[in-house]
């Protein structure tokens, strides 16, 4: 144990200078990393709010193009939304011939879409505000999505 204690006392000097960081230059390297890691998290902020209306609007497309299928092979126009989803996979629930048009609705802690009178409609949970019509209009509903 001794001879142990003498080895790194041996270490700790090399051609006469202590080996090692003084306390500046770690407060120094610390705040470096401090001003790095808030730089990234301010660049880095938009980007969650960004992708929430970027899957917003897929969701109420996919939505849109199930409906405008189901209303030119009808013929009529949908009238709830189990019309457009696919039963639970087992043989016995299938129907033969019918056709599926969404595996699932499109759920987000970001928004709702539903579907009144064959018009799909986006409302922002967050904040909460009026559902609007997707109609693929210059005005986009999903732009109000954080």
């Amino acid at each position: 144990m001794f001879t142990l204690l003498q080895r790194h006392q041996a270490r700790k000097y090399e051609n006469g200078m202590e080996v090692g960081f003084t306390l500046i230059e770690l407060l120094i390297v610390i705040v470096v990393l401090g001003i790095l890691a808030g730089v990234t998290v301010f660049a880095l902020g938009g980007v969650t709010s960004q992708s929430a209306v970027s899957a917003c609007n897929t969701d109420a497309k996919t939505v849109d193009v199930a409906v405008a299928a189901y209303n030119a092979q009808t013929g009529g126009t949908v009238a709830a939304t189990q019309a457009l989803l696919a039963p639970p996979l087992s043989p016995a629930t299938t129907v033969a011939g019918a056709t599926f048009y969404l595996q699932s609705w499109p759920t987000s802690s970001h928004y709702a879409i539903s579907l009144v009178s064959g018009v799909v409609n986006v409302q922002s949970l967050t904040p909460a505000v009026a559902a609007t019509p997707y109609d693929n209009a210059a005005t986009n509903p999903c732009a109000g999505v954080k």
